[in-house]
């Protein structure tokens, strides 16, 4: 097992929450590009369902099972955006091709810029994401919303990520 992670900022400050971003891969799985998923949206985090079965014994004993979790991600509202690569790709996939079986496997990256070192931190891939819209449209007056569901899923491989300080591409290296 690996040594445990620390987090890379300040002691006693706390970690903004634009260091945990969620990338869609909007390349190939051999040329990946990772472009970020969140642009207007003002609140989003995973949500860990660990299935926990708690059970009491003949002698009165209790006990706890947990599975490996079902993460799931909501970005709502997410305002569509013409510059925003992630949506893009979504909004084809969803609206234009109504294409339930790529929307079933996406390629995700989680990257914890908080952990591990300053300039390769933690990062997680899953291979296999499930992405649905739940809707499209908005007040009069407005913007046009896309509110997106992710459950992440499939192969999960963790390792390390950089970013390009200049043009602010992400590269994933698997542990």
């Amino acid at each position: 097992m690996a040594a445990d992670l620390t987090f890379n900022t300040p002691s006693g400050q706390t970690i903004a929450r634009e260091l945990l971003i969620a990338y869609l891969n909007t390349g190939t799985v051999a040329a990946p590009v990772w472009s970020p998923l969140g642009k207007r949206v003002e609140d989003s985090s995973t949500e860990l369902d660990w299935e926990s079965e708690i059970t009491r014994d003949i002698l009165g004993s209790t006990y706890g099972t947990l599975k490996k979790p079902k993460i799931t991600q909501t970005f709502d509202p997410c305002d569509l955006d013409g510059a925003d690569a992630a949506q893009l790709k979504i909004w084809n996939l969803a609206v234009k091709d109504q294409d339930a079986q790529a929307l079933a496997a996406q390629d995700m990256l989680i990257v914890h810029f908080y952990a591990g070192e300053s300039t390769t931190p933690f990062a997680e891939r899953y291979a296999s994401c499930m992405i649905e819209v739940t809707g499209l449209g908005g007040e009069g007056g407005g913007n046009v919303g896309m509110p997106v569901s992710i459950t992440y899923g499939g192969t999960r491989t963790t390792g390390t990520a950089s970013r390009n300080a200049e043009t602010g591409a992400v590269t994933f290296t698997a542990s």
